[in-house]
């Protein structure tokens, strides 16, 4: 009972400030699902937050979700349930793992860098701001410390974008200011070990943990549109946090790196005649075939708005381009390789489904909708059918599953029944549904932005309670007759407690959360 009470005690450490009771209804949905997840799951490895905890911690801890959609909703809880299960606490502090079992290629306490940006995506709608902070840390102050190898740049990464997204939810200037200068560093070791005199960046496939892809190498320095891409966006974002910080040098220096970056990838990396974002050669010829990588530079809003850049997001339509029975694959399926390199290898990114992938295709077509003029074909409805998609591939023999990749016509799990498989922390799903579908644009003011991808008469209602943002916790409700809640028509906001906002329909807004 004393071991299970100091858990307890400690679950709760730190979530934050202006917590309010949620309703009985959210936490008793939140309650049925966990139970349910708790009794389908043989609990093999036990982390910080048992199962037999984990409806008090999820309660405290995440926004809780009701919508009509139950193939999103049940997969949205599903997700925040196996999250949890990858917090660990280390002897420097919290991390979040991306395998559920011990892995050869994992650092320090199974952590692997590969999908860090993935975890602070997750991670920053969490009530207790502490552990992504020591997350953070680890990677930046730890992780290498007695490895014989780096950890940190085992992977590509885009942690830079992550801590300013992850700010603009918790704004924490102090923080900020405590580990620009390892975060200024570490990207000028990005440039000493992968930037080619042109000024892109070079990397091999697997360790952009891609491996085995149509167009990479575990040899040749490609240049690829996802390490550009993400170097874009650190730039971008470490510009962002001089200015927080009040470091104009540092602004000016990023800000030119971040304009270079966007002119050499859409000059070097685009190819007009597939109207694509391809990865080139060091012989500098670019590859034929398009992969799910070229939609990448929309996840950091890198391309121009104009649409010859937009049409590249016409193959998600198309059934010979990235569009399967099961989702959105890795490479087109008219590529004459598709799937070939299944022999003898464990990983393949050659066309198979990937939810690391399809999160990141889904947040960049996310982008295009809110951010962009220019959308081609796209439309919040196609964005709606693909995370519903994306959801519903959540699944192995009926039940809740999320694995390492599938194949694109039938759902198969192509690891089987591995162990290491399950509960594969390498992908977002909670965060396409609160800050893309539902719409929350975290800003630096003391403003939230709203821009719903609901399509047009899809949801007549949903709520979203314990929303923790800006040191206030945040409930939404949209009642579009009122009948649903019986506490008025349209969309409510409200901070603390306090209503912040109202609207007769779903439609974007900046919304003033100074509530005095």
């Amino acid at each position: 009972m004393k071991r299970k009470h100091l858990i307890t005690m400690a679950l709760f450490l730190f979530c934050g400030q202006g917590s309010f009771a949620q309703s009985s209804a959210a936490t008793e949905r939140l309650k049925k699902y966990v139970s349910y997840f708790n009794a389908i799951d043989t609990e093999a490895v036990k982390n910080f937050v048992p199962n037999a905890l984990a409806f008090d911690w999820l309660k405290q801890n995440v926004p809780l979700l009701e919508c009509p959609d139950e193939v999103i909703e049940k997969n949205y809880y599903y997700r925040w349930w196996s999250f949890r299960k990858h917090l660990v606490k280390t002897p420097e502090g919290f991390i979040f793992t991306e395998f559920i079992e011990p892995v050869k290629h994992a650092g320090k306490y199974n952590a692997i860098s590969c999908a860090a940006g993935h975890h602070i995506y997750e991670g920053r709608w969490l009530k207790n701001k502490e552990y992504l902070k020591e997350y953070i840390d680890f990677w930046l102050y730890h992780a290498d410390v007695g490895q014989s190898k780096p950890r940190f740049h085992q992977f590509s990464s885009w942690i830079d974008d992550a801590v300013y997204q992850n700010y603009l939810v918790n704004p924490d200037k102090e923080y900020l200011k405590r580990i620009l200068p390892a975060l200024d560093a570490d990207y000028g070791k990005w440039e000493k070990e992968r930037q080619v005199k042109s000024g892109l960046f070079w990397q091999f496939d697997v360790k952009d943990g891609m491996e085995e892809s149509v167009s990479g190498s575990r040899k040749e320095e490609n240049r690829r549109p996802t390490i550009s891409s993400y170097m874009y966006g650190n730039a971008k974002a470490l510009a962002a946090i001089a200015a927080i910080t009040g470091d104009q040098p540092l602004v000016e220096k990023y800000r030119a790196k971040a304009v270079q970056l966007k002119k050499l990838v859409q000059d070097s990396l685009w190819d007009s005649g597939s109207s694509f974002f391809k990865t080139r050669t060091p012989k500098g010829q670019l590859v034929n075939a398009r992969e799910a990588i070229g939609f990448v530079p929309w996840d950091f809003d890198l391309p121009a708005d104009e649409p010859q850049y937009a049409k590249a997001w016409d193959q998600l339509l198309d059934t010979a381009g990235f569009k399967a029975p099961w989702g959105l694959t890795t490479a087109e399926r008219r590529e004459p390789t598709f799937r070939t390199r299944g022999s003898g290898h464990s990983c393949e990114w050659d066309g198979a489904l990937w939810p690391f992938a399809s999160s990141q295709t889904l947040k960049g077509l996310a982008n295009l909708l809110t951010n962009y003029k220019n959308h081609s074909k796209m439309k919040p409805a196609v964005f709606y059918k693909e995370l519903r998609q994306y959801a519903l591939s959540h699944q192995k023999n009926g039940k809740p599953y999320l694995g390492e990749y599938q194949d694109e016509k039938n759902g198969e799990w192509l690891k089987g029944d591995n162990p290491r498989s399950s509960f594969y922390n390498h992908s977002t799903f909670c965060d396409l549904v609160i800050n893309d579908l539902i719409g929350i644009k975290p800003r630096a003011d003391e403003a939230l932005g709203f821009y719903p991808l609901i399509p047009e008469g899809k949801w007549d209602w949903f709520s979203l309670e314990n929303i923790s943002y800006h040191r206030r916790t945040l409930n939404i409700r949209w009642d579009k007759t009122g009948k649903k809640y019986n506490k008025g028509k349209g969309l409510y906001v409200y901070a603390n407690g306090k209503e912040i906002y109202h609207s007769t329909s779903l439609k974007p807004a900046v919304i003033q959360i100074n509530n005095k």
